[in-house]
């Protein structure tokens, strides 16, 4: 594979590629997900709609197609989209009567329903979310960070007060978003508010989780937004209050999709391939029987199912027809945390070759007891990842006061903390030099609620 210091971006592809996880589909900007691909994803959408659910959101599925003239109620919303949008125009082998937009976001179509369905104070708070795939035609397609279409999960709800939308907004920032990207995905994020600039088209404030890559750059990794009470006016979602009042619901909605398999190669990966978390990797150990042997295949059989019984996503490589040399090489690409090579020799001295990808070393160790210690070096791993993460955005993250420094001190990449007063004037000027205000946060590292409060320092970096 090409070196990440060579050229970073042909070093993913070639990630991508030789780790089978996806290929290009026959229209521009569409891929195909393979099955180890999708197999990653899948863990991803487990986590994430464990969480999900735990904050009280309901799954449900809202129709692919939506009539144009849902987009056009609210107009922010629609302007937006409008370069992004694929329109269907004909059905059937006819024209259509109203042209049908492939969904960009859902936001318009599940209003028309929060609109029938909500009534009264007692129907709130309405906690929907769904799974689904959505089209936004890309300028520059690059194969899960930016698709023209990609499958993802998008929040949408209901509720009485602003404050209540506010909190429910915050609480899916931190508690889904914030804690599967650091707890799950071994990539530690900036939470912070966009700019005004930045915001979602149609809403009040938009929150965001930022990560950095291994090349520096930021990803918009997961956002949440505050919609305020736009879509419910140009929806009529209103609701019957305690006092008996008509008022419009307050609303947010918030997702993350497919990019989080890019990010998840970018900030892990090395030279050699991929590098999985244990806790989001589909194959966790695989055991590696280095040549045909009867005993040494009934050996490999018993470890797997100890190392099943424990609960590790254990997998038995006993193709003894092709070269060991290459099949290490195929679980290294892909990023598989621990391997376990056994041949006649190592079951001969009771002992087995353990591989941490993580570290690529290698040790002999005693068959006895070796499954509980996989189990416990799979912790240790997912901690490792996530202390290398971390270090990597500490060593570069720079404090920066004047703008004019920002392109001097990013040259090589990375995170440029500075007052947010310093550079509110300035973000059309960073935009033309490649840079972008990623997010607001108070001095101690919070979320602020608004863009106005005082002392609000901003991260600006090159993004994905």
């Amino acid at each position: 594979m090409t070196a990440q210091a060579e050229d970073f971006p042909r070093w993913y592809q070639d990630v991508v590629t030789t780790a089978t996880l996806a290929d290009n589909g026959p229209v521009r900007g569409t891929m195909v997900i393979r099955p180890y691909g999708y197999a990653i994803w899948e863990r991803m959408q487990a986590e994430l709609d464990a969480r999900i659910k735990a904050a009280g959101a309901a799954n449900a599925y809202f129709p692919l197609l939506i009539p144009e003239s849902y987009l056009r109620r609210e107009a922010q919303h629609v302007e937006g989209f409008s370069p992004e949008l694929a329109v269907v125009t004909h059905g059937g082998g006819k024209l259509l009567e109203e042209p049908a937009v492939v969904r960009p976001t859902s936001e318009t179509i599940i209003n028309v329903f929060f609109a029938k369905w909500v009534q009264s104070h007692r129907d709130l708070p309405l906690l929907i979310n769904q799974w689904a795939n959505v089209v936004r035609w890309e300028l520059r397609p690059r194969v899960f960070l930016r698709t023209t279409e990609f499958l993802w999960q998008e929040g949408h709800t209901a509720h009485a007060t602003a404050g209540e939308a506010q909190s429910y907004s915050l609480q899916i920032l931190h508690d889904v978003y914030e804690d599967f990207a650091r707890n799950v995905l071994a990539l530690p994020v900036v939470a912070g508010r966009k700019t005004d600039r930045e915001r979602f088209a149609g809403a009040d404030a938009t929150y965001t989780i930022e990560g950095m890559m291994g090349d520096g750059k930021a990803l918009q990794m997961g956002t949440s937004h505050e919609l305020g009470q736009n879509f419910s006016r140009a929806f009529g979602i209103t609701f019957q209050s305690r006092d008996g009042a008509n008022e419009f619901a307050w609303q947010t909605s918030w997702g993350v999709s497919t990019r989080l398999v890019g990010a998840l190669i970018m900030g892990h990966g090395d030279d050699a391939g991929l590098r999985l978390p244990p806790l989001i990797a589909p194959i966790q150990v695989v055991v590696m029987v280095v040549r045909a042997d009867p005993e040494v295949q009934d050996q490999a059989t018993r470890l797997g199912s100890e190392l099943a019984g424990l609960g590790v996503r254990v997998h038995g490589d006993d193709r003894t027809d092709v070269g060991f040399g290459r099949r290490a090489v195929e679980w290294e690409v892909k990023g598989v945390p621990v391997r376990i090579e056994l041949g006649p020799r190592d079951l001969a001295e009771g002992v087995a070759t353990l591989v941490r990808r993580d570290r690529e070393a290698k040790v002999q160790v005693g068959l006895s007891g070796l499954a509980e210690r996989v189990r416990d070096l799979l912790v240790e791993i997912q901690s490792t990842l996530l202390d290398e993460a971390e270090r990597r955005r500490r060593d570069r993250t720079f404090e920066v006061g004047d703008p004019s420094d920002v392109a001097a001190t990013l040259s090589e990449g990375g995170f440029a903390r500075m007052p947010w007063d310093a550079i509110r004037d300035h973000e059309a000027e960073m935009a033309a030099m490649g840079f972008t205000v990623r997010c607001l946060q108070g001095i101690d590292g919070s979320v602020p609620t608004a863009s106005t409060e005082p002392d609000l320092v901003a991260t600006v970096a090159r993004a994905y």
